[in-house]
């Protein structure tokens, strides 16, 4: 098969989702839904997030120098694309049902119902133009117990949590299966 060169525009760059979860300064959780990260190796394994634009998630971050990384799956999608999808600024965004409790190492928010999360520390930041790059130590790790059953095989771990993909403002279930535009999903919980 031959490649062809295309626009950087056409964003075909398949992400997994996470939703960033920081407290607002009155303790109120907040989560913003990201595609932009990934690992880094400094000694130990950290992870890198970036954050383009002004968001509430980003001047958290800031502030606290830390957050937390939940991994989005199919189960959650509607609510992790409300998240992606609601401004952070707005006082009624976390007006939804969603269970959350503190992380066991940093003070993060943790999303219950994400059957993978990251507590993450800032250890250097890079502003960029209109983003900035968060360089993290990784502080805990908490897993759904099916996760850390190693009787089962890496595959059969993956299929049960059935984590979300993101290419071209569409989701994309583990399999390739299209699960909506981005916008979409979300929908259901604003009619709750």
């Amino acid at each position: 098969m031959s490649k062809v060169s295309v626009p950087i525009s056409n964003n075909f760059c398949p992400q997994t989702l996470f939703l960033f979860g920081t407290y607002k300064e009155d303790g109120t959780p907040n989560f913003g839904l990201f595609c932009w990260l990934s690992y880094i190796w400094d000694g130990e394994l950290g992870v890198m997030a970036c954050i383009g634009g002004e968001k509430l998630t980003k001047d958290r971050i800031r502030a606290t120098g830390v957050f937390s990384a939940n991994l989005v799956t199919e189960a959650i999608l509607p609510l992790a694309d409300y998240f992606g999808n609601t401004d952070g600024y707005s006082t009624d965004k976390m007006n939804v049902p969603v269970k959350t409790s503190r992380g066991a190492v940093l003070d993060v928010p943790i999303l219950e119902s994400s059957p993978l999360a990251f507590e993450l520390e800032v250890a250097q930041s890079v502003s960029l133009h209109d983003g900035e790059v968060f360089l993290c130590k990784i502080r805990n790790v908490l897993v759904d117990e099916e996760l850390a059953d190693e009787e089962k095989s890496v595959e059969e771990r993956i299929q049960a949590i059935a984590p979300v993909l993101t290419t071209c403002m569409t989701y994309f279930g583990w399999n390739g299966e299209a699960l909506g535009k981005w916008g979409e999903p979300g929908q259901r919980i604003v009619k709750e």
